[in-house]
């Protein structure tokens, strides 16, 4: 028998109660490039509608970090500031601003600033080297790019290969002034965040602005080849105000919880976040950027990730949501396992992006019993969660990355023919549908041609759907091993890894081989104070799946395994982590 309650209803009876003219999320009919989708009724239309909302939060903080705290009125002054001198120095509609800085109260003014403008935002990945920073710039064709010092320093040997570059502004810059007369200080604009409330009050630029009209570029990890920026309207980003909390209330109403009342957000306590994630990357702007905005939350970041330093942060400033991919959640565990901090304020937990152990999720429950946990499947072509799963929809279907929210859909096809679409329970690779579905790549047509078809976007991902809906995802396309002839799918062993108790962070590559073409093989790390050793680790995993799935090898590592900025594990490295201990062997 089941652990867990049997819910009262379905996902389809949930979600139409949630979605009819008078529930929660509303939903109507448009067309966007002669399609019918629906999308969610009572989200702002376009950023400058999402930005006038903020005023109502005028006296609320918003962004915390370090001993800074900007309300919601700081960041409107300054947003509204930056906005009108872009306008000055020539910004028109459709231009391009690029932000590259780490996460820091002036990414959220850079971002809003640009957009009220009119230019089409492209935030760009601050891990990037010189030359992959010179591409996104030069790719977008930037008019104006707004860094911090470090990334000022990546890109200064570059400018002259990006002629449509006009101008760089730098912020928190304490350096001469550069004599380079593109270069100038943010400051010199807005000043410093601790000034931004003695800004004056500004009208906005005047332009008129249209849900379909295209707000941001945001580039594609590039892990096989160069990154392609993904042209996104205001609606693609705008819907996921409906798009993700939805999932967490229809988890509520299938298992008969009482659903918190319909009250205006300056009535309810204010939410915290705690930023885990970069805010250049989708989740990060969607949930960071979007979410908070519009419910008036509170914003929290820190410099970069640290364990100790955020359990700190959430006893301090009453942290209610956090999350990441699973390592972040694991780290955090632990270091709250082994802390007296009072962290009753967190409440939810989001991770995806990589599977979790259910031995992490029992964790969790054991040392946050009130916890709310949400798993999601997304991509940058579809502005972040596409499927979610909270809750118990989760906690019973810890394999799955749960189910379309209403509005997408998905088919599964056969990978061959990118036609025939596959009975349940069949592999095959994943198409997507739906309004948060970017426009298409940005100048790269061919690429267009391949993976935008009639109103589908085809992921290169290879899963399944059950009778009720629930994705799985058992592999990349380009990731599956082929042993002798016979395909092993890299997700499915890594599930298999990730049920030893011990694990904390896994992933499985093909390797070599003279005869059968190549062999699954493992890189582990394993959870503070474990003992688990390679033999221990592939009969665990021979103990549940096929014996030519097991990984032939397993490395361990001390620290987390190599993803890049986007949570992504960057398998070359650990194929290359094989090569080299074959050579050394």
């Amino acid at each position: 028998m089941s652990e867990f309650p049997q819910p009262v209803m379905s996902i389809a009876e949930a979600n139409a109660l949630l979605t009819a003219p008078d529930g929660r999320f509303p939903m109507e009919q448009v067309t966007i490039d002669g399609r019918e989708y629906s999308v969610y009724a009572n989200v702002p239309a376009t950023f400058r509608d999402l930005f006038d909302s903020t005023a109502k939060y005028a006296d609320r903080e918003y962004l915390v970090y370090e001993d800074e705290r900007v309300t919601y009125e700081d960041f409107r002054r300054a947003a509204s500031a930056l906005a009108n001198w872009l306008a000055e120095q020539g910004v028109r509609k459709g231009d391009r601003v690029a932000v590259v800085m780490r996460n820091l109260p002036e990414w959220f003014v850079a971002f809003y600033g640009a957009a009220l403008a009119g230019a089409i935002v492209t935030p760009l990945n601050g891990w990037w080297t010189g030359p992959e920073l010179e591409f996104g710039l030069a790719d977008s064709g930037a008019k104006v790019a707004i860094v911090d010092p470090e990334r000022l320093e990546v890109i200064a040997p570059h400018l002259d290969a990006c002629p449509e570059l006009s101008r760089v502004v730098v912020s928190r810059f304490d350096g001469p002034m550069s004599a380079d007369p593109r270069i100038s200080h943010l400051e010199q604009v807005i000043g410093t965040a601790h000034e931004w409330a003695d800004l004056p009050k500004a009208a906005l630029p005047e332009l008129a602005m249209e849900p379909d009209d295209n707000i941001a570029i945001l580039y594609t990890s590039g892990t096989t080849g160069r990154p392609k920026g993904a042209l996104a309207t205001h609606r693609n980003i705008l819907n996921n105000v409906g798009a993700i909390p939805l999932p967490i209330m229809r988890a509520m109403l299938r298992w008969d919880e009482p659903l918190p009342p319909p009250v205006s957000p300056l009535d309810a306590p204010q939410r915290v976040n705690l930023v885990a994630v970069p805010l250049f990357h989708a989740t990060g702007l969607v949930t960071q950027l979007i979410l908070a905005a519009n419910g008036g939350y509170k914003v929290v970041m820190m410099p970069r990730w640290n364990a100790a330093e955020a359990v700190r942060l959430i006893e301090l400033e009453k942290v209610n949501v956090t999350g990441g991919v699973p390592t972040i959640a694991w780290q955090l565990l632990e270091e709250a396992e082994s802390s007296d901090a009072d962290l009753s304020s967190l409440t939810t937990i989001a991770y995806g992006g990589a599977p979790a152990a259910a031995e992490l999720t029992r964790r969790i429950k054991a040392r946050f019993p009130a916890m709310r946990m949400s798993t999601g499947w997304g991509m940058t072509e579809t502005l972040a969660t596409f499927t979610t799963a909270s809750g118990l929809e989760y906690e019973t279907h810890a394999d799955t990355a749960g189910t379309a929210v209403p509005g997408n859909s998905f088919q599964i096809r056969d990978p061959d023919d990118g036609v025939t679409v596959l009975a349940t329970g069949e592999v095959g690779e994943l198409w997507a549908r739906g309004p948060q579905v970017v426009k298409g790549y940005w100048n790269r047509p061919e690429a267009n041609a391949e993976t935008f078809v009639d109103g589908w976007l085809r992921t290169g991902d290879l899963g399944k759907l059950d009778e009720e809906g629930y994705l799985t995802l058992v592999d990349r396309a380009k990731d599956m091993v082929i042993r002798g002839g016979e395909n092993i799918y890299c997700l499915e062993v890594e599930n298999a890894i990730f049920e030893h108790p011990d694990v904390m962070d896994a992933a499985v590559v093909g390797i070599p081989h003279t005869v059968l073409g190549e062999e699954p093989a493992a890189v582990v790390r394993l959870a503070r104070g474990s003992s688990a050793d390679e033999d221990e680790i592939r009969q665990h995993v021979a103990a549940r799946i096929a014996r030519f799935k097991v990984p032939v090898r397993v490395l361990f590592l001390d620290e987390n395994l190599p993803r890049n900025a986007n949570g992504k594990i960057m398998k070359p490295e650990l194929r290359a982590m094989f090569e080299e201990a074959a050579t050394a062997t």
